[in-house]
């Protein structure tokens, strides 16, 4: 049995570490990029693998190793029936209990990071801010991409357009931009 864990455990050890390790999940480097509700479910699946990982991790090193506790005879002879041998094959079925719960909690660790960094891949992206330019000409609305010497560039949604500053009549902040109307 304790062969057994021990393999398990490097088998399972050698899987988690191969996904991180190599980047294999690797998603947006902040979940702030991420849209609302978005970045939130991400981070509690990210807290679920790792209380998951965590358990499985403490199962998995229980069954390879036994209790981190000193056993009393009195305890060894109850739970064996009096012998050595009864003893120790109690021992032998907690820690294939262990094993077993350990092995799924490993796995639901690793479905959870894999959920966790796709919806990092395709969840929607955070909105950047936007402004509006109010303008004799009428008004703009796109998100910042750059301002020098009075003039602010804007990505819109028919490109980007250049406008000077010293003739708006006003700013805004705004959420999102309303689409143009139509005549």
């Amino acid at each position: 049995m304790r062969a057994a864990a021990l393999a398990w455990r490097n088998g399972v050890g050698a899987l988690l570490a191969g996904l991180i390790g190599f980047g294999l999940l690797k998603g947006r480097s902040d979940v702030g990029e991420l849209a609302s509700p978005y970045d939130a479910v991400v981070g509690v699946l990210l807290l679920a693998a790792l209380v998951t990982g965590t358990t499985a991790a403490m199962l998995l090193l229980r069954a390879a190793h036994g209790r981190p506790a000193a056993t009393a005879i009195k305890e060894y002879r109850a739970h064996g029936g009096g012998s050595a041998l009864g003893a120790d094959h109690a021992e032998a079925l907690r820690a294939a209990g262990a094993l077993s719960k350990g092995v799924v909690l490993a796995l639901s660790c690793t479905a959870l990071l894999v959920t966790a960094v796709g919806m990092t891949w395709y969840g929607p992206a955070a909105k950047e801010p936007s402004v509006e330019i109010f303008t004799p000409a009428g008004a703009r609305c796109g998100e910042v991409i750059r301002m020098a010497s009075g003039l602010l560039t804007l990505r819109t949604d028919s490109g980007e357009v250049t406008l000077d500053l010293s003739r708006a009549n006003g700013i805004r902040a705004v959420d999102s931009c309303a689409p143009a109307a139509s005549p």
